[in-house]
């Protein structure tokens, strides 16, 4: 494997601090979201800081490649093209699934509206190497792939987190995104060693590391991504330091952003830990024999890849399909999940929905004040997503104006919101859109309704 290029110290740009992250000293490198970014009108901030020399990785987060389906053609093209626009040396995903049902399992398509483990099972890593393959081909830059932080474990795994990532790694010829923050949650959450999963990993397959913060709430760990990075995951930056020389080290942080000089601080401790690890110590040698279990040989990335049997796909899709559905749509929890976290993970579910319609339709929370989170939680419970946050909002904003709050008696106040909540919609749902989309269909609906009010 190709050694990794060298990116040096970065932080996750946002549009809420592009300002300060172009004022910022020793930023070598730059993240941002794929997902936020057009290729033929990037943001002026990350056009400023390429001409400066600084590196931009497109990370993307809806690609689905622990799922038990194909990666789809026109995100991988999206992905593709965002690299090409910003000169980047690679693309970065996630282990995960981000939604599940469909043809597969003759259901309807549910989405998360977030990254779900996927289960360390012999079927899922099929399914992922063959993903990741896929992925490859359509790419023109490599591709590093980000372990998560669970709030749940699946029941019957096969392998550890080390395992998984070093067979995976080994192939498909993928590189590694270490996220130390998803580490120390899996160990808080499912109560795993990190040492141990850094000792078997592929070091050399390593293409940068994140780091982060979050929080504990009842004995749970939450990556909010909204924290401070805690003393804790700083440590498990200095074990893996200690083992191998990271390419590159990044910063996230999405939302509660504080000063710059705040951030800044930050990205010293970073630096800090970093130089914390022993000089001394050599990598410590990983080989398939003394971390993988034993079964047959996995081939090597230049052999011809093995296509995953539709069995297996299946498998896997219906596993996944159930416990999203307990997750979104209350239907009853599978076969050996802890009850507890599936309730956690989905509370966590619903207020990310909540928190991102927020983000992206900012009328909604403004016409609606106090009343919005506690409606789009009632919402959620019984409304999964399955067509992206931006359809979300507009489903949302139908149910209201259709009779989805409970009956009180009106007030100014309320016809006054009733009529801006209306407004809204009607500017946004625009011409009615293509009628194979079940939100057409509610469109149509909704707009004959309102426009006779």
């Amino acid at each position: 494997m190709k050694r990794p290029e060298r990116l040096g110290t970065g932080i996750g740009w946002r549009p809420e601090i592009a300002d300060a992250v172009e004022a910022m000293p020793g930023i070598d490198w730059v993240e941002a979201v794929a997902e936020n970014l057009c290729p033929g009108h990037l943001p002026e901030s990350l056009l400023r800081l390429r001409e400066r020399g600084v590196t931009v990785v497109p990370h993307g987060v809806s690609l689905g490649l622990g799922g038990a389906d194909r990666p789809a053609k026109d995100r991988l093209t999206a992905l593709a093209e965002r690299a090409e626009a910003l000169g980047s040396p690679l693309v970065t995903e996630h282990i995960a699934f981000v939604r599940a049902g469909g043809p597969l399992t003759a259901s309807p398509l549910l989405e998360a509206g977030h990254l779900l483990p996927v289960p360390r099972t012999r079927d899922a890593l099929d399914v992922l190497c063959e993903n990741v393959r896929i992925a490859q081909a359509a790419l023109p830059v490599p591709l590093a792939v980000e372990n998560i932080a669970a709030l749940l474990a699946w029941p019957g795994e096969e392998l550890t987190e080390g395992q998984f990532l070093y067979e995976l790694a080994d192939r498909t010829g993928v590189r590694l995104l270490i996220d130390v923050a998803n580490l120390y949650t899996n160990h808080v959450n499912r109560g795993e060693d990190p040492a141990k999963a850094l000792a078997e990993l592929p070091v050399e397959a390593i293409a940068y590391v994140h780091v982060a913060g979050g929080f504990e709430r009842d004995g749970v760990w939450h990556d909010s991504h909204a924290h401070p990075v805690p003393p804790q995951v700083l440590d498990i930056l200095t074990d893996l330091a200690s083992r191998v020389t990271p390419p590159g080290v990044l910063l996230e942080r999405d939302d509660n952003f504080p000063e710059a000089g705040e951030l800044e601080r930050e990205l010293d401790a970073i630096r800090g830990a970093l130089k914390a690890a022993a000089p001394s110590k050599p990598p410590k040698p990983v080989t398939a024999e003394a971390t993988a279990p034993a079964t047959p040989a996995a081939p090597m990335a230049d052999e011809a890849p093995e296509s995953v049997s539709a069995p297996a796909r299946q498998r896997l899709a219906l596993a996944q399909a159930a416990l999203l559905s307990a997750l979104v749509a209350g239907t009853p929890a599978p076969e050996g999940f802890d009850r507890v976290r599936l309730g956690v993970q989905s509370r966590a579910l619903g207020a990310k929905r909540a928190d991102v319609v927020a983000k992206i339709a900012p009328e909604l929370p403004e016409i609606l004040g106090a009343g919005y989170r506690p409606a789009f939680l009632a919402y959620a419970h019984g409304h999964p997503m399955s067509d992206g946050y931006r359809h979300d909002a507009l489903d949302f904003a139908a149910h209201l104006l259709l009779g989805g709050l409970p009956k009180s008696p009106e007030t100014p106040e309320n016809a006054e919101s009733r009529r801006r909540l209306r407004e809204w919609w009607l500017d946004r749902s625009g011409p009615a859109p293509r009628s194979q989309r079940p939100t057409a269909r509610l469109a149509r609906a909704t707009r004959r309704v309102l426009l006779r009010r």
